[in-house]
């Protein structure tokens, strides 16, 4: 279960997102909740996978605040970059805001997708996808992540195969990716 000690709210519908695009080159900015109505707008967000020393992934349950996604399992974190703000500097604060966690962040690559949910509204994204590594204590933000757990990899391999409909898309189309790219080999003991 989540620890309640952080309550901060640290995403509003009406911060302005960088619109961006298919080359990542600067087209505006639009209030998050625009950018997400209809079929989407195409804007910069960032994704975090974070392992502890035990080779295993943080995997959160979103908020069932959420308007897109809401509780649903995720990756470790992920947001968007505010304008004039860098990606990797968003992605350190919003680690920090969302889990309590400093830690150095390593950049995999950047990637466009699009996921509608329903007819609610769409995320169109030019992600940027890290990696880090911390044993820090976790302390989530309770009005961003509803529950999380640590998984082996290959346990996150099995249910995404398995119960798919339980996980965010971009979870789904970044995993595999990132699993090549953990730094020890996972094994199924």
């Amino acid at each position: 279960m989540p620890d309640d000690n952080s309550a901060r709210v640290v995403s509003f519908d009406d911060e302005e997102l960088i619109l961006v695009n298919h080359d990542d080159t600067i087209l505006g900015y639009k209030p998050k909740l625009e950018c997400h109505l209809g079929g989407g707008v195409l804007h910069r967000a960032f994704s975090i996978f974070l392992f502890n020393g035990a080779g295993e992934v943080l995997l959160q349950q979103r908020s069932k605040q959420k308007q897109l996604w809401p509780g649903y399992w995720s990756n470790s974190c992920c947001s968007h970059p505010r304008r004039g703000e860098a990606d990797a500097d968003a992605a350190a604060r919003r680690l920090q805001e969302e889990l309590a966690v400093s830690t150095p962040l390593e950049f995999l690559y950047r990637f466009e997708y699009k996921a509608h949910f329903g007819d609610i509204g769409t995320e169109h994204e030019l992600c940027s996808v890290y990696i880090a590594q911390s044993d820090a204590p976790i302390s989530v933000n309770a009005n961003e992540i509803t529950d999380w757990a640590f998984v082996k990899p290959h346990e996150l391999d099995e249910e995404l195969r398995d119960n798919p409909d339980n996980y965010t898309p971009w979870l789904q189309l970044e995993w595999p990716h990132v699993r090549a790219h953990i730094p020890s080999a996972d094994t199924a003991s």
